[in-house]
C-alpha cells in the first residue's frame, strides 16, 4: 500500500472517529461505561506510525495517557500497557497486507473494556464475600451452634451428670432433715416411758407436801 492507500485509509478513519483522531494518534478512545460505574474512564492515547511498506509491514503502536489525567479505578495505562498492546499482536498477524487500523482500534477498545469488566467483577466478588460472611455471622447469633451427633451425646452425658448430682444433693438434704427430726423425737419420752421412769405425778406430790395440804386433809377428816 503506498501513500495514496494510506491516505485513503486515514480518510475513512477520520469519518469513523472524527473526534478521536489527532494527527497520527487516536485520542481518548471511547469505551462503554459499565452499569453502576459513575467514574470517567482514563483516556487512552494510541499512537500509530505507518512504516513505508504498511500494510505489508506492521504499524508501530504506542499507548499512553494525557499528562495530569485522572487515574481510573479499574484501568491504569502505564501498568496495563503491555497487556493491552499484546492483545493486538494476533490481529496484526491476521491482517498483514490489509488495512488494519480500524480493527486494531476496535480490538484495543474491547481489550480495555474486558480488563475493566474483570476488575469490576473481582471487586464486586470481594464485596459479596464480605457481605455473605457478615450475614452468616449475624445469622449465627440467632441460630446458635449446629447440633451434631457428637455434640448431642456430649450434651446428654453432661445433662445426666448434672441431674444425678442434683438428685444426690436433694437426697442428702432430706436425709439430714430426717436425722434432725429423729433426734428431736428421741429427746421426748413417751407417756409409758415417763411412767416407767417414775416421773408421772412426781411434781404433783411435791406440791401437796406444803401447809395447804395439811389443811385439806383435816377438812376431809371433819367432813367424814
Amino acid at each position: 500500500m503506498g501513500k495514496d492507500e494510506q491516505k485513503e485509509e486515514r480518510e475513512v478513519l477520520d469519518s469513523i472517529f472524527p473526534a478521536e483522531i489527532t494527527g497520527a494518534r487516536y485520542d481518548n478512545l471511547p469505551m462503554n461505561r459499565q452499569e453502576g460505574d459513575d467514574s470517567e474512564p482514563s483516556p487512552m492515547l494510541l499512537s500509530i506510525t505507518y512504516p513505508p511498506a504498511y500494510p505489508d509491514e506492521a504499524p508501530v503502536l504506542d499507548l499512553s495517557t494525557p499528562p495530569n489525567s485522572a487515574r481510573y479505578s479499574y484501568l491504569d495505562i502505564q501498568e496495563d500497557k503491555t497487556r493491552l498492546l499484546s492483545a493486538l499482536e494476533d490481529i496484526i498477524e491476521e491482517n498483514m497486507g490489509m488495512a488494519m487500523v480500524f480493527t486494531l482500534v476496535s480490538t484495543l477498545k474491547d481489550a480495555a473494556e474486558l480488563l475493566i469488566s474483570e476488575r469490576q467483577a473481582a471487586a464486586q466478588a470481594i464485596k459479596d464475600v464480605a457481605a455473605a460472611q457478615a450475614e452468616e455471622e449475624e445469622n449465627r447469633k440467632f441460630h446458635g451452634t449446629a447440633v451434631t451427633r457428637e455434640s448431642f451425646l456430649e450434651w446428654r452425658a453432661r445433662f445426666r451428670k448434672e441431674m444425678e448430682e442434683e438428685e444426690n444433693k436433694k437426697r442428702e438434704e432430706k436425709e439430714a432433715e430426717d436425722r434432725k427430726k429423729k433426734a428431736k423425737a428421741d429427746d421426748r419420752l413417751t407417756g409409758r416411758q415417763l411412767w416407767e421412769e417414775g416421773l408421772v405425778g412426781k411434781v404433783d406430790e411435791d406440791e401437796d407436801e406444803g401447809p395447804d395440804a395439811l389443811v385439806e386433809i383435816e377438812r376431809l377428816k371433819v367432813e367424814a
